[in-house]
């Protein structure tokens, strides 16, 4: 009950505060008005997107501030794929980022609009997906 209350009142069972450090309102990587599937009542609504250090946030308005309270966020170090998605749902300019769980539905309001935000999603899923680093390798060799 209190995970629907949550919800209903636009929150999540996620720390909503936790952006990772990251200051949305500074200088993006990308921005732009996106329609976007609700999570728990499947209504499109228009919402600014910010992407930015491996993270997407929406927000109701365009106009962003160090104050502004983000109504998502999406870490895309978690997401699998994102790729268009007109035949799924049967609409113009349409893509899914999806992740283990969960895949995610969105339009563009344009052809262009549309490859723009794949492709810059895809570049951060590939900057910020996690990958073995030289000191995570385990050298054998070295221990006897």
């Amino acid at each position: 009950m209190a995970s629907l209350w949550r919800a209903a009142m636009g929150q999540s069972e996620k720390q909503p505060d936790d952006y990772g450090g990251v200051e949305f309102w500074s200088e993006p990587e990308r921005t732009g008005w996106l329609t976007k599937q609700g999570e728990y009542i499947k209504t499109w609504r228009r919402r600014w997107f910010v992407l930015k250090q491996g993270k997407l946030f929406w927000f109701k308005e365009s106009t962003i501030t160090r104050a502004s309270k983000p109504r998502g966020v999406i870490p895309v170090a978690t997401c699998l794929t994102v790729k268009g998605a007109e035949d799924v749902l049967n609409k113009q300019n349409a893509f899914e980022l999806s992740t283990r769980t969960d895949t995610m539905y969105f339009i563009a309001d344009s052809e262009k609009e549309k490859e723009d935000w794949i492709n810059s999603i895809g570049r951060s899923i590939v900057q910020h997906s996690r990958s073995v680093t030289d000191s995570e390798v385990v050298d054998y060799d070295s221990k006897k």
